[in-house]
């Protein structure tokens, strides 16, 4: 299995080799940005959003970019959970364990998606279809407990209901 990977990050086998130009799709992502440090945050955002998670040579290249240092680049990204270091599922299944959630049953959905996916919390599967987190709130407290996957939120979940939801999920995926 695959960590979420929130520690150092890692090397990417499909951007570029060291010394090589700057990723097309990296160029195009900064052309949309200044260089101010304030442009930081939205610069790791977008440049995820292309990528899926946020390389080495990507945090290199913004940190060139904006005139900082890798490890300045690297300090902001570590610091926000939006922000992810290992390559991620296709799809994302998140839990919260906020209070009310906890208090109304999300530990039996978060059981149920570690049995059903046979993997644990921070972890993507081997085939790369999911990759799973739980969250400390997900502002969604009236519909609790509350698990999302691909930002669908299913609410007043059970642990049936959320299988399910994860079945139909599976079922999809082996359509292709």
């Amino acid at each position: 299995m695959h960590s979420q990977g929130r520690g150092e990050p890692s090397r990417s086998p499909l951007l570029r080799n060291p010394g090589s130009r700057m990723d097309p799709q990296l160029q195009e992502v900064l052309s949309r940005h200044g260089q101010s440090r304030s442009d930081l945050i939205p610069i790791l955002q977008d440049a995820q959003a292309v990528f899926g998670y946020l390389p080495n040579e990507v945090l290199a290249d913004v940190a060139r970019h904006l005139n900082v240092s890798e490890a300045a680049v690297k300090g902001v990204a570590s610091f926000y959970a939006q922000f992810y270091f290992e390559p991620q599922g296709k799809h994302r299944i998140r839990v919260c364990r906020g209070t009310a959630c906890h208090v109304r049953g999300s530990f039996r959905i978060r059981r149920m998606v570690e049995r059903k996916l046979g993997m644990k919390e921070g972890e993507t599967t081997p085939d790369m279809m999911f990759s799973y987190e739980t969250v400390a709130c997900l502002g969604a407290c009236a519909l609790s407990p509350v698990m999302i996957i691909d930002g669908t939120y299913y609410g007043r979940m059970t642990s049936e209901r959320a299988e399910a939801v994860v079945n139909e999920y599976l079922r999809q995926a082996k359509k292709g």
